[in-house]
């Protein structure tokens, strides 16, 4: 084990974040972890800072060391804040890969979290949902957005994967969807291929990724949930449900009501496990009410 002091800088997350990019994680994935780090630098400097920059700031000044009380300390305090068990569990994913990087010697126990049985109705998209957000981007006259809802919905990819949408793949109706080390083959549907390629043909771009922001970067996914959230009042949709996964779990459902076939939807999301797959395929907490309420096993006897 390397003799390095117990400590939070803005060096050594720094070199950690460049290792998880090394590794090829997910942008999204060294952008939440680099998040939660910071938040727990911040918290050991007691400014309980919420915001990135304050947390950055805190981070780059503070020596507080890191012991293993500590961490668990700031595990309860995130159970006393009433953060959901799933959330400090990713928490807790991000401190650990932290840890281990450093070789500290630290490792945090995730909560125990019961499976569900059913998902909660405050969060699903529903299809006649995603309808109306479409209809609100088309009345918004945003054809990017509402392409781009189309795009992820229809072929279950992550925002992330977007790039991988060009003019090629929607002439062929094939996308080759590399990440995390992993490639797939998506179909693109055949109603989708001529709005890819009228709306690439209008912004006069001949090859290469569809979606590309006016300098011609890459779309990023906070651009793409904010504008998701802007549509929610006239779209008359709970800005919770409103964000871009969902739009991916909206097709695994769909898909699943079809076909039926857990393993090669797995398959086609990208998921290394069928138990993460499954998890997009938790009906909701009414249909779960209504199969219980269903069972008949409650009588009204007459009083006696």
């Amino acid at each position: 084990m390397r003799c390095i002091p117990q400590t939070v800088t803005a060096a050594n997350q720094a070199a950690w974040l460049a290792f998880l990019r090394d590794e090829e994680k997910a942008a999204a994935t060294v952008e939440k972890y680099g998040r939660d780090v910071r938040a727990f630098a911040a918290w050991l400097a007691g400014t309980q800072a919420t915001n990135d920059a304050v947390a950055s700031k805190a981070a780059s000044s503070i020596a507080a060391p890191v012991t293993k009380e500590v961490a668990c300390d700031y595990k309860k305090h995130l159970l006393e804040k009433g953060r959901e068990a799933t959330g400090i569990n990713a928490v807790i994913a991000a401190l650990n890969s932290f840890f281990a990087f450093m070789e500290w010697g630290i490792k945090l126990k995730p909560l125990k979290i019961q499976r569900q049985t059913f998902r909660a109705a405050d969060k699903e998209l529903t299809k006649a949902e995603y309808e109306r957000l479409l209809r609100a981007a088309t009345t918004k006259k945003d054809e990017r957005l509402c392409l781009v809802m189309q795009t992820v919905c229809s072929t279950g990819i992550r925002v992330s994967e977007l790039r991988h949408i060009t003019v090629e793949a929607a002439r062929t109706g094939l996308a080759a969807i590399t990440n995390k080390g992993k490639t797939r083959t998506v179909f693109i549907p055949k109603q989708l291929k001529p709005l890819l390629l009228a709306y690439a043909k209008g912004r006069r771009i001949s090859s290469g990724c569809i979606f590309v922001t006016k300098t011609g970067g890459l779309l990023d996914r906070k651009n793409i949930w904010a504008d998701m959230k802007k549509l929610c009042q006239s779209a008359n949709v709970d800005p919770k449900k409103c964000y871009p996964h969902n739009l991916r779990a909206l097709f695994a459902r769909v898909f699943y009501g079809i076909d039926k076939d857990i393993v090669r939807l797995a398959d086609i999301l990208g998921h290394s496990s069928i138990d993460t797959t499954r998890i997009y395929l938790l009906e909701s907490g009414e249909t779960h009410r209504k199969r219980v309420d269903a069972l008949g096993l409650v009588m009204r006897l007459m009083r006696l």
